[in-house]
């Protein structure tokens, strides 16, 4: 079979400059999803549907089809583009913010009905894009532009713990939490990714990978002190693990 490049001239990623921040771990998680697309030879079937928020730019960055949602709503246009053409690998991008805020029900709800669809969120604890406020996801005492000392969950409640939030729902076949801390998480991160692929392309049910990541500008560190919090503080808290698997 030719390669990818032989048939397009070029693989899925894009040789172009990126408007990702200095150590931001969008651009890790687009390469991953990038290749899993490439090795798992569904480019021309798959479809990206992305958020709002530093989310939003994957696609900028891979040769692919795709669809800009309203704000927390890809979830539910994937399942509406997946009932109109079901032959077709759905997939949404979508950061904490735009996931686990506005978009909370919508994810919900798109995980309880079960369709075959993966659903992909960059969780780095902050609204990135607009100006590091707190989330959903941010954590207890963590400093943002709207938690000036520090979130008080006494008032501003607990961080939210998505994957657990789906770990009863029988319709979710394959339900990890992954980050990219070190290249040995990145490589296990790449695998859950696949599966969430091949969860839909077996058409199994509904796939979730939250991806644990730093963001150095949010945080108003440079990107190696960022990546030194995101092991300190954030995969303690947020504990990579595999929750189902019942792809193999």
């Amino acid at each position: 079979m030719a390669s990818l490049k032989e048939r397009y001239g070029q693989t899925l990623n894009l040789d172009k400059l990126t408007s990702y921040c200095p150590g931001c771990g969008h651009g890790v998680v687009t390469r991953l999803v990038a290749e899993c697309i490439e090795e798992l030879d569904i480019r021309e079937r798959a479809i990206s549907i992305v958020g709002i928020g530093c989310g939003g730019f994957s696609h900028h960055y891979m040769d692919i089809d795709a669809i800009e949602a309203t704000h927390g709503r890809s979830a539910s246009f994937a399942v509406g583009y997946k009932l109109a053409r079901p032959d077709r690998i759905v997939f949404t991008y979508q950061g904490d913010g735009d996931t686990s805020a506005i978009g909370i029900g919508d994810t919900m709800h798109a995980a309880n009905k079960g369709m075959p669809l993966t659903c992909i969120m960059v969780n780095n604890t902050v609204f990135g894009m607009t100006g590091g406020q707190m989330s959903p996801t941010t954590l207890e005492g963590q400093v943002t532009a709207t938690t000036v000392n520090g979130r008080d969950c006494s008032w501003q409640g607990y961080p939210l713990l998505v994957p657990e939030m789906m770990r009863a729902m029988p319709g979710v076949k394959f339900l990890a939490r992954e980050t990219i801390g070190s290249p040995k998480q990145i490589l296990h991160a790449k695998k859950s990714l696949k599966k969430a692929f091949e969860c839909q392309i077996k058409g199994l049910g509904f796939a979730f990978v939250e991806m644990i990541v730093p963001c150095p500008t949010g945080l108003k560190m440079p990107p190696l002190k960022a990546y030194d919090w995101l092991r300190d503080r954030m995969i303690p808290y947020f504990q990579p693990q595999v929750f189902k698997d019942e792809v193999e």
